[in-house]
């Protein structure tokens, strides 16, 4: 029996901050009623929660029924067409459902092709709010009608989804936005769907239910189901204030204008005069098209690899050194303006790290894309309290790690099969009981985006032999590596609190260099 003992045991680094307890009342995340407690959603009534019930029932039973009479009619039992019922069932069941479309729809490496394929068009295809319920919620949030408001407003939304809706509209000719004067120019106004906190919260209900009875499988207990809805439920409670989406979009171009990216990404201004709660006014953005367009952006003459490349640097900036970054990278909330900039719209989602954890998911990039360092990667994993069952020595733990990591050793992204990867961390998450944090999820989910943009843009391109890439991990991890070392010799020779190296404090590392 190899020992337990090496892997769960890290060595802390000499300035590390004093890590989470690992109590048994940690041990595991809290149930559903515990977390979602604490978050803005409203409590919801017996008779309201009953209602839901019996909606959800009644539409999962008629999508149960007509995909059996559609079956066997056809004699069509496909899963492509099992995927379409269950997106119609989502559609009917309303907002909430849509919102669990959308996480499928954005994590294809997590779940199949077909139906992350098939939920895709909950991203932008739900049905808007009635021109007077909008109207009734603007005069509401800005205290005057929407005619005192705006110059003009267009009732016709161009996106709706399922918390809110957006609407083209024109500042009156003396209003100013930003500090910078936008007067008569056009600007986006997201409305938030009328009661919406109300229902999710009657829903969030039912999926903390069905989370508890999920977890009573291998499979659920595996997954972390409830922390799953858990998670789900914060995640609306933060969408529901579109005063925090604009706060995180400044803080993220603050953030970036420190970067040398500052000039080949943007975002668009907030008017805070016309942004509430519920409604959010923005800068229009005309001159951009999706990047998944392909066809547009050969067109404008825009280089594939440049833009990709642009991405993912930004991404891996904010996300391993600002400490903020976007949470949703879905082809709709990444344009490319005429001039080659991207442009990065609605923050509702977004991930953070604090500077502890930073500089754990830097060293966990370095050791599993860089150094190649397996044993070091699992210790990472621990100290971040990912793997809650640590189940075999350090030594043994690594070589589950190469293996799967080995699929993108050297291999251009278009070959590297993701669903493989993900089969590879189903085995993983069983036999270490891995629960990975809900930023290092994201991380994950948007580094799926943009391997799916590098495949249609650049499909030759290889990230990791990039020079830029390199440069970028290269200062990242060196800077790490290089504080460490000061504050090792600063504390004299047999000082260390740690007793040793540990995960972030490797004083026998060479410096990453690039080639």
């Amino acid at each position: 029996m190899p020992d337990r003992s090496d892997i769960s045991t890290p060595s802390p680094r000499p300035d590390a901050p004093e890590p989470p307890s690992t109590s048994d009342s940690d041990a595991q995340p809290p149930g559903p009623t515990d977390r979602t407690a604490h978050s803005g959603l409203p409590a919801t009534s017996a008779v309201s929660t009953a209602q839901r019930v019996a909606a959800t029932a009644v539409q999962t039973t008629l999508g149960v029924a007509e995909f059996t009479i559609g079956s066997v009619a056809t004699r069509e039992l496909s899963p492509r067409r099992a995927a379409r019922q269950v997106r119609t069932v989502f559609e009917r069941l309303g907002p909430t459902y849509v919102k669990l479309g959308q996480l499928i729809a954005s994590s294809p490496g997590v779940f199949t092709p077909t139906l992350s394929g098939e939920f895709e068009s909950l991203l932008d295809r739900v049905a808007p709010a009635s021109p007077d319920t909008v109207a009734a919620i603007i005069a509401e949030e800005l205290g005057q009608p929407v005619s005192a408001a705006f110059a003009g407003f267009d009732e016709t939304p161009i996106a709706s989804a399922s918390i809110a809706q957006v609407h083209t509209a024109r500042l009156h000719s003396s209003e100013s936005m930003a500090g910078e004067s936008m007067a008569g120019e056009s600007v986006v106004v997201k409305v938030q769907r009328p009661d919406i906190a109300g229902r999710l919260a009657a829903d969030v209900e039912i999926l903390s239910a069905t989370a508890r009875v999920a977890e009573l499988s291998r499979y659920g207990r595996m997954a972390g189901a409830r922390g799953i809805i858990a998670d789900f439920a914060e995640s609306l409670d933060a969408e529901l204030d579109f005063r925090t989406e604009a706060a995180a979009m400044e803080e993220f171009s603050a953030q970036l204008a420190t970067t040398p990216y500052a000039d080949l990404v943007r975002t668009a201004r907030v008017d805070h005069a016309h942004t509430t709660r519920r409604v959010l006014t923005m800068e229009r953005i005309t001159d951009a098209v999706r990047i998944d367009d392909v066809a547009a952006i050969r067109r404008a003459g825009h280089d594939g690899t440049a833009l990709v490349r642009t991405l993912l640097l930004t991404f891996l900036e904010s996300a391993l050194h600002g400490g903020l970054f976007h949470g949703d990278l879905h082809a709709g909330n990444v344009l490319v303006d005429s001039s080659g900039r991207i442009v990065l719209l609605d923050f509702g989602i977004v991930g953070r790290f604090d500077e502890r954890t930073r500089r754990l998911v830097r060293g966990l990039f370095g050791d599993l894309l860089v150094r190649n360092d397996y044993e070091s990667a699992g210790r990472v994993l621990v100290e971040l309290g990912a793997v809650r069952r640590p189940g075999s020595s350090t030594r043994e733990g690594a070589k589950d790690l190469r293996r799967f990591a080995a699929p993108l050793a050297g291999k251009n992204l278009s070959d590297v099969s993701y669903g493989d990867l993900g089969r590879r961390l189903t085995e993983l998450a069983a036999v270490y009981d891995v629960r990975l944090p809900r930023e290092l999820v994201l991380i994950g989910k948007q580094l799926l985006y943009v391997e799916k943009y590098m495949k249609l843009l650049a499909p030759r391109w290889r990230a990791f032999a990039d020079r830029a890439v390199l440069e970028l991990m290269a200062r990242i991890i060196n800077e790490d590596t290089h504080a460490d070392e000061q504050d090792a010799g600063n504390s004299g020779d047999g000082n260390s609190s740690g007793g040793g190296a540990s995960s972030g404090s490797r004083s026998d590392h060479r410096d990453i260099r690039t080639r």
